[in-house]
């Protein structure tokens, strides 16, 4: 049982998809640490400061499988520390040889810190996975209902005519620049994090850079030229890209939600046969879809501002900044997962209702405007398109 409901057995779909729990369950993350330290073993036998045979086992060795994981915990109440608990179970587990080279010289956030940056990969890659399916279904959209007349909307008054097709290329126009941020931003957030105890290198002596190089390459990150133990804003900025993001897949589903409404009647979101819109009032369609993408980007934003906060910290190492890192980044990774897999479901299923459309055009605006002027509407969708795909010749499909 769990106390969170984003956990919980009921509604746990709701605020996260399974590849992306996945990364972040225990056994995952202890994992993840584990490799980063195999890694550093690596690279430490590399330039001579561990035995070769050392580094040999540790990487063979140092598996989740083989820790009792309620020790881990237990040692890490006991301890106070946040990974000696994995250390001494790890130890206790692993061949002498291995057991006395491991971890050597390291600090908490050399281990954690990096499998942050690993963690940033993983989830970077699917946002550009799904993001790119996105687009294209918004540019499909885009180019079927290019010239679908309707209002178009200021205020939430109907203002003058436009273009469905072109109200779905703005959705994939904004979708095209969080593919830009995101591909832009992973020279600066992949990167690897060893410094030691306050970020010098001073404990590996003169091959400490080297060790750095070696270290990073091993799990491929980028060397991150000097240390960031204090200096968050590489996390800060991801998340406030998936804040971004998530707030485009709002006003998406704000527009798909508005849209659908009876009295309006031009937009309907994909509803399965078994879903029920309300028990006492069975005539209802309610928009669960679009509505739940706005909730997802209220949480994400909230927990971006938590990572934004660990910009400010004290001297070489502060706990206050990446500590609160720990509950905030999976949150908002977790909801930006679940909402771009609902934005591709409404976007997949979504109803255009062109008669309604070309009704309340008639309805509103006929008797003022030229209900079949949409200005250059449709030669913007034309131009969104192009430069979409032109863009999509120059960059691979896995990020990065």
């Amino acid at each position: 049982m769990s106390a969170r409901i984003a956990d919980s057995l009921s509604y746990a779909h709701l605020w996260g998809t399974s590849e992306l729990r996945d990364v972040f369950d225990e056994p995952a993350r202890l994992q993840g640490w584990l490799t980063v330290l195999a890694a550093l073993a690596r690279a430490q036998a590399a330039h001579g400061l561990i035995p070769a045979e050392a580094a040999e086992a540790i990487t063979a060795e140092a598996t989740v499988d083989r820790l009792d994981l309620d020790r881990v915990a237990e040692g890490t109440r006991i301890t106070g520390h946040s990974t000696q608990g994995l250390i001494l179970e790890l130890r206790r587990v692993l061949s002498p040889i291995a057991a006395a080279h491991v971890y050597r010289d390291a600090t908490v956030q050399d281990i954690t810190d990096t499998w942050t940056a690993l963690v940033m990969r993983t989830v970077g890659r699917v946002c550009w996975r799904d993001l790119r399916r996105l687009e294209d279904l918004l540019l499909d959209l885009a180019v079927r209902y290019r010239d679908t007349l309707m209002c178009g909307r200021t205020h939430g008054q109907p203002g003058a005519p436009t273009t469905f097709g072109w109200k779905a290329a703005t959705w994939a126009d904004e979708i095209r620049r969080h593919l830009d941020r995101l591909r832009e931003g992973a020279p600066r957030w992949l990167v690897g994090q060893l410094g030691g105890g306050i970020g010098t290198l001073a404990a590996f002596g003169s091959a400490g850079l080297a060790v750095r190089r070696s270290f990073c390459a091993e799990l491929g990150l980028a060397d991150p030229v000097i240390s960031w133990l204090a200096t968050r804003d590489r996390i800060a900025e991801f998340g406030g890209v998936l804040a971004m993001i998530t707030g485009a897949l709002a006003r998406f589903g704000t527009e798909v939600y508005e849209l659908q409404r009876p009295e309006i009647g031009e937009l309907g979101e994909p509803r399965a046969s078994s879903v029920i819109g309300s028990i006492t009032m069975h005539h209802k369609r309610n928009p669960e879809g679009s509505e739940h993408l706005a909730t997802l980007a209220r949480l994400v934003r909230v927990n971006a501002g938590v990572l934004l906060e660990g910009l400010v910290g004290e001297h070489e190492r502060d706990g206050r900044t990446w500590k609160s890192e720990w509950p905030a980044l999976p949150e908002v990774c977790l909801l930006t997962g679940q909402a771009l897999q609902l934005a591709i479901c409404v976007a997949e299923g979504l109803e255009v209702h062109a008669d309604r459309m070309r009704a309340n055009l008639a309805a509103y605006l006929g008797a003022t405007q030229n209900p079949a002027d949409p200005g250059a509407a449709p030669q913007m969708v034309d131009l969104v398109v192009q430069r979409a795909r032109r863009e999509r010749q120059q960059e691979t499909d896995l990020w990065p």
